[in-house]
């Protein structure tokens, strides 16, 4: 620590992880009058519950808050260290005027598609039913007052190996998406290290979507179907037209062979816009949410 740090630096890491990573990321960004604080969590405690793993970050930012309680914070959390930082930040409004930035680098904001495979239930199977968790409307609470940056990796086109690429989108947030990169490579990346230096540059809030765009409200009628998670677009070739807007928008479905019932949103041109899945005990929600969007929109099924 400096006696007077320009800006406090969190970095957290996330599951099955320890702090070197995150440690190495931070001090490639720091200046040297930054305060470094990466809480390394323990990498048995986070394959069990995110709840001690965010009393024990709690602990450790109350310390050094009431040490620095003028310096402006950074924040940076690399999957799952960004959903801790979430739910910290939602107990904490008062540490967000204090809050100059906070950076989301492969966190699974709409739930973790793996976590609620493994999970489907939500029964409490380790971590997994924490990752799982929808934080989104959480996550946009914030990132209405806090700057935020939002960086996924492409390694597959549709995710970086682990986590896809549409569960760590949500707005307001400035969203920035890197080729070629996998998971753990975002950790402690130089492309990753520039994207963070350029939104420090100018770190404003990103305006959301206008009320009136369609595909936006499209896809959050979705995302409003219990138990939809964001998933890969890997099967959208797979898919059947179910609804076929008037604007030349289709919403297709397809189903695995465990039946599980997936939903796309494709452009005029066919491109994949949005994909997502839901377990069988929300099939019908599914299909009763696509049978509003076609009465809504005159469309034909």
């Amino acid at each position: 620590m400096t006696d007077k740090p320009d800006f406090l630096l969190y970095a957290q890491h996330g599951w099955a992880d320890n702090s070197k990573a995150m440690a190495s990321l931070a001090q490639s960004l720091a200046t040297s009058r930054t305060a470094i604080i990466t809480p390394d969590l323990g990498w048995f405690k986070t394959w069990l519950w995110i709840e001690p793993l965010i009393n024990q970050l709690e602990h450790i930012v109350l310390d050094t808050i009431v040490t620095y309680p003028q310096t402006p914070i950074r924040i940076i959390g690399h999957s799952m260290g960004g959903l801790i930082w979430l739910e910290l930040l939602s107990r904490h409004r008062d540490w967000w005027s204090q809050v100059e930035s906070l950076v989301l680098i492969g966190s699974p904001i709409g739930g973790a598609d793996l976590a609620r495979i493994i999970d489907p239930f939500g029964i409490g199977i380790g971590i997994a039913k924490d990752l799982g968790i929808n934080r989104r409307q959480l996550a946009e609470s914030i990132g209405a007052v806090i700057p935020t940056l939002v960086i996924a990796g492409d390694s597959d086109h549709g995710s970086d190996g682990t986590i896809t690429i549409e569960t760590t989108k949500f707005s307001p947030s400035k969203f920035v998406c890197l080729p070629n990169l996998r998971h753990a490579a975002l950790k402690n990346h130089p492309l990753v290290a520039a994207e963070i230096q350029k939104f420090w540059a100018n770190p404003v809030i990103t305006q959301a979507p206008p009320p009136g765009d369609f595909i936006t409200s499209l896809i959050q009628q979705l995302h409003s179907v219990p138990g939809m998670t964001d998933g890969h677009g890997r099967n959208f070739k797979r898919a059947k037209t179910y609804i076929t807007l008037k604007n030349g928008i289709s919403i297709r479905t397809w189903q695995n062979p465990l039946q599980i019932h997936h939903v796309f949103v494709a452009s005029p041109e066919g491109d994949c816009l949005y994909s997502g899945f839901v377990g069988w005990i929300h099939t019908q929600a599914l299909y009763q949410t696509l049978g509003t969007i076609a009465k809504g929109t005159g469309s034909r099924q």
